[in-house]
């Protein structure tokens, strides 16, 4: 029983690393001279390679967390450790990768999700020597990423699961309070134009109220706080939290999605494609149709819509892979390798 164990056992350790990429030139055409990526494996690298892509504010290894990698990475689960190399990497401006915190503030090169993908890329290529991924999935801006990948690399992947995103322009709702959250933090005179000597108070403000209107779900939140001591006592606690961001990150990570727009380019996608959203998903309303509409252009393209209830968490619904890992099971198992 001890040897038996033992593989399952080193799959399910997290290994750290980094990767150095020097001189790497941004879509502007600016270089940072040494840009790191940090980013966490699972598994042995001779196994089906599955890249792992966090939202925004996150970094890879928060996605071992118990209701995303505790219900996908761990024995018998939809991608098993022990069967799948998993790559979950630190995106710029996140986490232990390079991010205007290190030292250059505002002076950091305003990166998008396109300068993001074209890293982890490399980390793959030439820090990893990966080739090829059975799959690459994401969580809200890592699903969004998800499609930037099948798009920007149509051979390097077999499957795409972009989860808690849409594949059309970065607007409506979703940007205007995006927007507001970087004007709000700005606006704030402590920000002293990003040279504070410490976090701006309204970066706490900001960061609130951007998750409790973008994210929630409309019957959790009625659920939750049927009252309004119980809605201020969430409040409350969401305030007294300790902060643990950088103003400065938080802009230029909220700003880096200020151009997308997956649409133009879903002709190039040659992945399978399974898109994962809910229904009470805020960010991502299922009511514009938008969503159903694009992914009829894909020749192997489907979506899998949580239905919504007291249970689900709007935008947040999808960080919880029970609700969808059985479904990204089967499917995963009908998707013929490209090679």
């Amino acid at each position: 029983m001890l040897f038996t164990a033992a593989p399952a056992l080193a799959a399910q350790t997290p290994r750290p690393g980094d990767f150095t990429i020097r001189d790497f030139r941004f879509h502007d055409g600016s270089v940072l001279p040494q840009l790191r990526q940090h980013y966490t494996t699972l598994g042995d690298p001779k196994n089906p390679v599955v890249l792992v892509l966090h939202g925004t504010g996150g970094n890879g290894s928060g996605m071992l967390n118990a209701g995303f990698g505790g219900e996908l990475f761990g024995p018998g689960q939809p991608l098993d450790a022990s069967r799948y190399f998993i790559i979950l990497p630190d995106s710029i401006g996140a986490g232990q990768s390079s991010k205007p915190s290190d030292g250059l503030r505002m002076k950091f090169p305003r990166y998008t999700y396109d300068d993001m993908v074209a890293a982890q890329y490399r980390l793959l290529t030439e820090g990893l020597h990966i080739h090829h991924l059975r799959l690459v999935t994401g969580n809200s801006m890592g699903g969004m990423m998800t499609w930037t990948w099948a798009e920007a690399f149509p051979d390097f992947m077999d499957a795409a699961v972009p989860l808690a995103s849409q594949p059309t322009a970065m607007a409506a709702r979703n940007w205007m309070l995006r927007r507001m959250l970087i004007e709000t933090i700005k606006a704030d005179p402590a920000w002293q134009g990003g040279d504070y000597k410490t976090q701006p108070p309204m970066l706490k403000i900001a960061q609130v109220t951007f998750s409790i209107a973008t994210s929630g779900g409309t019957l959790a939140w009625q659920d939750r706080a049927p009252t309004r001591a119980s809605a201020d006592a969430i409040v409350d606690a969401q305030l007294a939290a300790p902060e643990n961001s950088d103003a400065n990150d938080t802009i230029y990570q909220f700003d880096a999605s200020r151009d997308f727009d997956a649409a133009p380019g879903l002709a190039r996608v040659k992945a399978w494609v399974l898109a994962v959203n809910s229904a009470d998903d805020e960010r991502n309303p299922n009511e514009t149709g938008t969503t159903v509409n694009t992914i009829r252009r894909l020749a192997h393209g489907s979506l899998y819509l949580i239905p919504a209830s007291a249970q689900t968490r709007g935008h947040g619904t999808t960080g919880r892979a029970a609700f969808w890992k059985d479904k990204l099971k089967d499917w995963l198992a009908s998707v013929p390798p490209a090679r």
